[in-house]
């Protein structure tokens, strides 16, 4: 009998092992359940959240588009587009023989991405680097070849053959940082500059970035100034950088697109410090020059303020301020997109016009208001449907380890420079002490971890296929080579 109750007890053993284990995974299909339903509704009121922080921000970018815009008044569609339009009877007198129209009175942008976009230009560095094209793929064989004239290859399959053309302007890591100037001032090239006498304002600013060929001299002080620091040129203007620069040893030149051996030959005779920019699309139909010296602003700069970007209403022709006018932008396209960067807190707008009214930017969005635009937009575009946590051109990996910001590599040069170059200042920038770097610069470097965020530029057609959603929304981490010190690099398709 005793025997029987022992075979029956383990008998049952198992039985209530099973109902143990059954009820455990009960428990935990319950908990799965209620956990699923309570992420559901806390994502629901995330988003909830996020769609009120972006309509508020529509709201005073309208708002600020209403006020500042001479005439634009701002459409809100929905949390993140809108438009921009024209009062009806503005002339729109520029025809695009490409499209075969005037040009439109309306344009619709989408606001979540370009804040996304030109937020990210605080962090970027916009010069050419031997650390970008050590750690792009192919950058040496493939892109390099893209940013040097009359090469006569596509590919350096001879590293040295690319270095030789390229060491001249080609420093080891980027010479200019996120926020190191408080105020820049951009000084465009319209004829609306000579309405006005902005001379000694756009002096007052921490640096002053001018383009291509605008004289600098006393003929024109009272109008743009006499402070010359940076100047983004085109290869054309490149060619004339002697007589451009004549008046200052100090002015950096930096060129837009390409070099080429007769550039290199003149560079090699000047004291001033000369770069190739980094961030441009080479093909045609890329931005302007204008809108690039704004992203190299936004690279160094806390706050920008740009001048002789003809923004007022009545622009039928593009003037410049030393020459005759002659055909060129669209005027109501680039006036509208402006007005759409100053009202996201990307730039201050100068002109005739607006000279006339007090100086208030109280209806621009302030910083705490478009960080969290900026944050919430970012969250927005991460968990969008279709794109699977992918941001596109808005994302980004990284590559963590340590940047020794004294160890500034080999400054850019050749052994056959002049006498006049070898023995100047040209290369002060490359060999700043980190200690001299204006407060806000080191924190934003020690915040980063001493890491660089480059934009991937070139031809779409040069990049290496990867999965996205958008030809033009592509993203890339490169791991820098092993026997390169190790640092962030983040390369953004354009």
């Amino acid at each position: 009998m005793r025997q029987h109750k022992q075979v029956s007890a383990l008998n049952r053993q198992p039985s209530v092992l099973y109902l143990v284990c059954a009820a455990a995974l009960f428990s935990l299909l319950l908990f799965y359940i209620q956990s699923s339903l309570f992420a559901g509704s806390l994502s629901l009121a995330r988003k909830s959240e996020i769609i009120g922080i972006l309509s508020n921000f529509q709201s005073s970018v309208q708002q600020c588009v209403d006020k500042r815009g001479l005439g634009l008044t701002a459409h809100i569609i929905d949390h993140c587009n809108l438009i921009l339009k024209y009062p009806e009877g503005t002339n729109s007198s520029w025809y695009n023989a490409q499209f075969k129209h005037f040009e439109p009175l309306e344009y619709k942008y989408d606001v979540c991405e370009a804040i996304l976009l030109w937020e990210q230009y605080r962090n970027m560095t916009t010069v050419l680097t031997r650390e970008y094209l050590d750690s792009r793929p192919g950058g040496w064989m493939d892109y390099a070849p893209q940013r040097i004239a009359q090469l006569g290859t596509k590919k350096c399959t001879n590293k040295t053959l690319c270095e030789e053309n390229l060491n001249v302007l080609l420093p080891a890591k980027p010479p200019f940082h996120p926020r190191q100037f408080r105020t820049c001032a951009v000084v465009g090239n319209s004829g609306d500059l000579l309405k006005t006498t902005f001379g000694k304002e756009i002096d007052s600013h921490d640096a002053v970035i001018r383009d291509n060929e605008a004289p600098v001299n006393e003929e024109y002080a009272k109008y743009v100034g006499l402070k010359r620091d940076f100047r983004l040129v085109v290869r054309g203007a490149a060619r004339n950088m002697v007589p451009i620069l004549k008046g200052s040893d100090t002015e950096v030149l930096i060129i837009k697109s390409l070099t080429h051996r007769e550039i290199n030959a003149v560079i090699k005779t000047i004291p001033n410090p000369v770069y190739l920019f980094q961030g441009i699309v080479l093909r045609r139909g890329a931005k302007g020059t204008g809108m690039k010296s704004i992203e190299l602003a936004l690279s160094m700069c806390d706050i920008i303020d740009i001048y002789g970007f003809t923004v007022d209403p009545g622009y039928t022709e593009w003037t410049r301020y030393f020459s005759k006018p002659r055909k060129g932008h669209n005027p109501l396209q680039g006036r509208a997109y402006y007005q759409l960067l100053e009202c996201l807190g990307v730039i201050r707008i100068h002109s005739p016009m607006r000279s006339k009214r007090r100086e208030d930017w109280s209806d621009i969005p302030h910083r705490e208001m478009i960080r969290q635009a900026h944050a919430a937009a970012l969250h927005l575009k991460r968990n969008e449907d279709g794109h699977g946590g992918d941001l596109g051109q808005f994302g980004n990996c990284k590559v963590w380890g340590n940047v020794d910001p004294e160890n500034s590599g080999p400054v850019s040069g050749s052994p056959d420079m002049s006498d006049v170059r070898k023995y100047s200042n040209y290369s002060k920038w490359e060999v700043m002490p980190f200690e001299s770097l204006r407060r806000e610069a080191q924190d934003h470097y020690n915040q980063m971890q001493g890491v660089s965020l480059y934009k991937m530029d070139g031809n779409s057609r040069s990049v290496a296929p990867i999965s996205t959603t958008s030809e033009k929304m592509e993203s890339i981490c490169i791991i820098p080579p092993i026997q390169e010190p190790l640092l962030l690099i983040i390369l953004i398709q354009a």
